[in-house]
């Protein structure tokens, strides 16, 4: 029953994240710069902050649980994840919301996972390594199944039907961009693993697991957004759009901030479930290392149903659809295998 549960709100947090770019589709007179900005105060530290008060102890305060040991090492891993959110959104913009979902969170799933069995030692080709290994493969395959359907589909649409789906759509461009996003966002993962002394400290300190390693979440979110900071302003310079932060008042300002924070706790919902998830796999030690990959991989999915719903879709033919299924089919699957295994 723990199982379930655990799986139920990491997939409720998944949902959260893959519907966060919908509400960035209502921001008005806000160039991609401006807008990526505002909603990553509200995702990467307004929230993550919020979050992190949940695992105040009683008789400590949150620098003194950072002190505790890996607040340093988690930041460094955000700045690194910070490129891989930032070339995600960029994914977004020339892939559209499903298929740059897809790669950059199917490529996330695979070294998110594998990078901290790695460092930690484990072996990947017996035990908990092998069904590791497995289930990353079967994703690897889902999501190369899901690239084949977006390169079908690219090549089903005319020139018009792409722009009207995807804006300023680039197929081999978003898909550089989106596997380097994949890969240096699984430094996240990273980041929570070097965090694990705050978590525990935590706990020692009476703080229930659920809300545990909400604080080691906002040093890794800190670390994204000061990248992710960097570069919008520096776009905002170039090209001059750092008036429009200004130049938009009144119900516009209103309309745009609220989308914004809409955006940015969606977004958290992500992390903020998967904590809370784990906390309820701890007697299931291949599920709570394949967490990681099973949250990316519920992203994907979610995702996609949103492309489906947002016409990104629009105008392929069956046997593109058809593909489509097959890999989100196929990537679903690595969950329950890995969940068969360890049963």
């Amino acid at each position: 029953m723990n199982t379930f549960i655990g799986l139920l709100i990491i997939a409720i947090g998944s949902f959260g994240q893959s519907s966060s770019y919908v509400p960035i589709k209502r921001i008005k007179d806000w160039s991609w710069e401006s807008f990526w900005l505002v909603q990553g105060i509200f995702a990467w530290l307004v929230f993550p902050f919020l979050g992190a008060l949940l695992a105040i102890p009683d008789d400590r305060g949150l620098l003194e649980l950072w002190s505790s040991g890996g607040a340093l090492p988690s930041v460094i891993y955000g700045v690194l994840w910070g490129v891989g959110g930032l070339t995600f959104g960029l994914s977004m913009r020339f892939l559209g919301v499903a298929l740059g979902q897809s790669i950059a969170l199917g490529t996330c799933a695979a070294f998110g996972t594998l990078f901290p069995a790695i460092f930690g030692g484990t072996d990947l080709f017996h035990g908990t390594g092998l069904t590791l290994l497995i289930g990353v493969c079967i994703t690897l395959a889902g999501i190369a199944t899901i690239g084949y359907a977006g390169s079908l589909r690219s090549k089903n649409m005319t020139e018009e039907e792409k722009k009207a789906a995807v804006k300023d759509f680039a197929l081999t461009k978003g898909l550089l961009v989106a596997l380097l996003a994949g890969v240096m966002s699984a430094c996240f993962a990273l980041g929570l693993n070097a965090g694990s002394p705050i978590k525990e400290a935590a706990i020692s300190a009476g703080v229930e697991s659920l809300y545990a390693g909400l604080p080691v979440i906002f040093l890794v979110t800190l670390g994204g957004f000061l990248t992710n900071a960097v570069y919008c302003i520096q776009q905002n310079i170039k090209n001059k759009s750092g008036h429009e932060y200004f130049s938009v008042s009144g119900s516009k300002l209103i309309n745009n901030l609220l989308f914004c924070a809409l955006a940015g706790v969606l977004w958290y919902s992500q992390f903020f479930g998967l904590e809370m998830g784990k906390s309820f796999l701890t007697d299931s030690p291949v599920l709570l290392a394949f967490s990681w990959s099973i949250l990316m991989s519920l992203n994907v999915t979610f995702s996609n149903v949103w492309g489906i719903i947002l016409k990104e879709w629009k105008g392929v033919n069956n046997r593109t659809i058809l593909v489509l299924v097959l890999g989100l089919i196929v990537l679903v699957s690595s969950i329950i295998v890995v969940a068969t295994a360890q049963a």
